[in-house]
């Protein structure tokens, strides 16, 4: 079963995916991390998250790329909270130097996560929304919107539950 939170940067979507994945019986939880450590930016972003989630009996998994390896990691019975979407699709299209086109990443990542899908009980998978600025992008960027919208469209199509987190505030869709 997969659940999906998708929001704006800052909009309290990690928190309201934590508190959905805490409020569930799952003695397993997991917090699939795919954040890359790049910069003193990004160092700050894990301290944050690691800080949110202590004492919630999160096992941190760190996979910026290739998630389906985490499957080996997981326990049946578990909750995965997947953190996030977009940082997974940007390793995922330009690490390692490389720009893979945003079908070939998006149908990639959409098979790892239905490969995490028979290992885990439930994925709740946040995602972020970057398609309401309207400014004009180059060609890379453009792709890299393309894969996330594809990968969001299937997850939301196949989720048995999907929220948009509003100033902190989820509305289920």
């Amino acid at each position: 079963m997969i659940t999906l939170i998708y929001g704006g940067s800052g909009s309290g979507k990690s928190a309201f995916a934590e508190d959905i994945v805490c409020s569930t019986d799952f003695k397993n939880r997991y917090y699939l991390a795919t954040m890359a450590s790049a910069d003193e930016e990004s160092n700050k972003r894990i301290d944050r998250h690691r800080k949110l989630r202590e004492g919630k009996d999160f096992v941190t998994l760190e996979y910026p790329t290739d998630i389906n390896r985490a499957a080996e990691d997981i326990q049946k019975d578990s909750i995965v909270l997947l953190e996030c979407m977009s940082n997974l699709v940007a390793n995922e299209m330009f690490g390692n130097g490389k720009c893979v086109p945003s079908l070939v990443c998006a149908d990639k990542i959409i098979a790892d996560i239905k490969a995490l899908e028979e290992q885990a009980s439930h994925i709740v998978i946040v995602t972020n929304n970057i398609f309401e600025d309207g400014n004009t992008y180059d060609e890379w960027t453009k792709e890299y919107m393309r894969a996330l919208g594809k990968i969001n469209v299937e997850l939301a199509r196949v989720a048995k539950d999907v929220y948009e987190v509003v100033v902190g505030i989820g509305i289920k869709l």
